[in-house]
């Protein structure tokens, strides 16, 4: 065996293979202190740790196995895998509705690139269509790839270019929007093209994939499926999210951009929609209104982009004995907005009263919102949330507080010299960000009503 039978191993692992007689793409079993597995033998990235095998299991999912607990690799068979994207030409039917897809980076359809251990998007119409052929049934597809950054890399740069992209092709005559992106940071990136994007007269919709399309659980296909039908088909008008409902796969979720929230680091059901209910549902080629109170499309292409933002703003997260020297170091660095995520109804300590009385009077911008993400800033409760309104500090209802941050950098970028229009802006929904009550079923996990859960409170109460 020569070297590139072991791609990417190095020592202990490589001699452990060369005693057994495996190598790279060897089907095994693999006889360790923890049990027996059988798999194919995968390379590792030339980053990766030295010290694991990977084997890619009958299921679908790759298992490390650490080289001293393995007692024994027995070769039943080698098969070299080549994960290449099948990429055919997207076909074009005049009849059917012309979809633009924006990517940013975010992985919708993949491969996986074991020399690097990395995930390949797939991006070309022809590389989706190979990966999602179902796509072809719903629209005329073109892609555009704006960036290639991790979602965490995606900032106010970021978000005007896209608005910017997005109003053009709106003017240029394409049906609907769909967004390629990453998850961590989607909802504020919704956030900002809620605002950015003004009366948009199609469907603008985000999507993305929480697992890879080359595990056997991906909910990147549906994903992108059900978002495209929801661009090309769908009636509301407005910056959507569209992501896995239930565990089930039956359908997904249409959140509005502005009341949206990543929940879960690694769950498929993720996105929440929180002080509200979903707007609708999404699958096999149907939209189920939950609400009714959203923008319809329109035959026009009229769309008012307002794509500015003023990064001098931040979040502050208050928790006990937080100090004033934090405000203070904000103001002395020049920020012009700060949003607080307060504790209960609104609330921070005594202690950063004096700081918060210095960014007033240094015409620093202070807005609360609360960490509890449910429920509204209350500030004439209690004698605490008097105080703060007295030093200036601006209730902003049931704002989310990432969608206060994003919200505040766009109005100071809108109004830069003018505090007071800057404050009516936050303090009026404009997007469905704040909203007059929050459902009486909708702080349930379950949101607003799922079949799955109708039915089974139906049996029950039988």
């Amino acid at each position: 065996m020569n070297t590139d039978d072991y791609q990417g191993y190095r020592e202990p692992c490589l001699s452990l293979m060369r005693q057994f007689g495996v190598r790279v793409w060897s089907e095994v079993v693999a006889r360790t202190a923890e049990g027996t597995f059988e798999g194919l033998i995968l390379p590792r990235s030339e980053t990766a740790d030295t010290q694991h095998i990977v084997l890619k299991l009958s299921s679908g999912y790759n298992i490390g196995l650490r080289a001293d607990t393995i007692h024994e690799l027995v070769e039943t068979g080698w098969k070299e895998a080549h994960y290449r994207i099948p990429e055919k030409e997207f076909p074009v039917d005049p009849s059917r509705p012309n979809v633009k897809l924006f990517g940013t980076g975010g992985t919708i359809a993949s491969r996986l690139d074991y020399r690097t251990g990395a995930v390949i998007p797939a991006f070309s119409p022809g590389e989706l269509y190979g990966s999602v052929p179902e796509l072809a049934d719903i629209c005329n597809l073109e892609t555009e790839k704006l960036f290639g950054v991790f979602s965490e890399n995606m900032g106010p740069e970021q978000y005007i270019e896209l608005a910017e992209a997005i109003g053009e092709a709106i003017r240029a005559g394409y049906h609907g929007i769909v967004v390629g992106h990453g998850t961590d940071t989607m909802h504020h990136t919704a956030a900002a093209l809620s605002f950015m994007i003004q009366r948009p007269p199609v469907p603008i919709v985000m999507v993305g994939s929480q697992r890879s399309s080359d595990r056997p659980s991906s909910d990147a296909a549906q994903n992108l499926i059900n978002a495209t039908w929801t661009a090309a088909h769908g009636e509301i008008a407005e910056v959507l999210v569209c992501m896995f409902g239930p565990t089930s796969d039956r359908y997904n979720l249409l959140h509005r951009g502005t009341r949206v929230r990543k929940m879960h680091s690694s769950y498929r059901s993720t996105f929440r929609t929180l002080g509200d209910v979903p707007l609708a549902t999404v699958a096999r080629g149907r939209i189920t209104p939950i609400k009714h109170d959203y923008a319809r499309r329109r035959d026009d292409r009229e769309v008012d982009v307002r794509a500015v933002f003023d990064e001098r703003v931040t979040i502050l997260y208050y928790y006990p004995n937080m100090q004033p020297d934090l405000i203070d170091a904000l103001v002395d660095c020049g920020y012009r907005g700060i949003v607080i995520a307060g504790t209960g109804l609104g609330h921070v300590n005594r202690k950063v009263y004096p700081a918060l009385e210095r960014a007033r009077d240094a015409g620093v911008q202070c807005y609360m919102t609360l960490q509890t993400l449910w429920g509204y800033v209350q500030m004439y409760v209690y004698e605490t949330g008097r105080e703060i309104l007295e030093l200036g500090v601006v209730p902003l209802a049931n704002m989310l507080p990432e969608v206060a941050y994003v919200k505040l950098g766009w109005a100071l970028g809108m109004h830069p010299d003018d505090p007071d229009r800057v404050r009516a802006l936050m303090t009026t929904s404009i997007a469905g960000e704040m909203t007059e009550r929050e459902p009486h079923d909708g702080y349930l996990v379950f949101q607003g009503g799922v079949p799955e859960l109708d039915a089974l409170l139906r049996r029950l109460w039988k």
